[in-house]
């Protein structure tokens, strides 16, 4: 819907493709839809679901058997989202590195983006 043809919506690290393949695995889901939410101190939160059925208007992003659905709503906020899984002594998960953002929480668990017509003039630029 948002998308640049031939280029993808989002991008995977090896990282988040392996882990993503292995949740796909072991719930036999058809892959994670990937979306955003009014919450948290910073105004929106990223979410993720197993998903059994790809909706119509989802982006869909395969990379190495790892399959991602970007819902509707959220597509114009994930382009050029880089989506990365990091583990440390503390705690393991999926990161976004996305361009869109335009402020995060102190927790890092929400985030605020840029406005959303400024969002849309860059990418009717490109």
């Amino acid at each position: 819907m948002f998308g640049i043809p031939g280029k993808q919506a989002v991008t995977m690290t090896p990282k988040a493709v392996s882990q993503i393949a292995k949740l796909m695995q072991r719930d036999g889901s058809k892959g994670l839809r990937i979306g955003v939410k009014k919450g948290g101190c910073a105004g929106m939160e990223y979410t993720m679901d197993y998903v059994a059925e790809v909706e119509p208007n989802d982006e869909v992003i395969e990379q190495g058997g790892a399959v991602v659905m970007i819902a509707p709503m959220a597509q114009m906020f994930l382009f050029g989202t880089e989506i990365d899984y990091e583990t440390s002594l503390l705690e393991s998960g999926f990161r976004f590195r996305n361009p869109n953002v335009a402020d995060a929480c102190g927790c890092g668990t929400s985030i605020k983006f840029r406005d959303v017509d400024e969002l849309n003039a860059e990418r009717q630029a490109r």
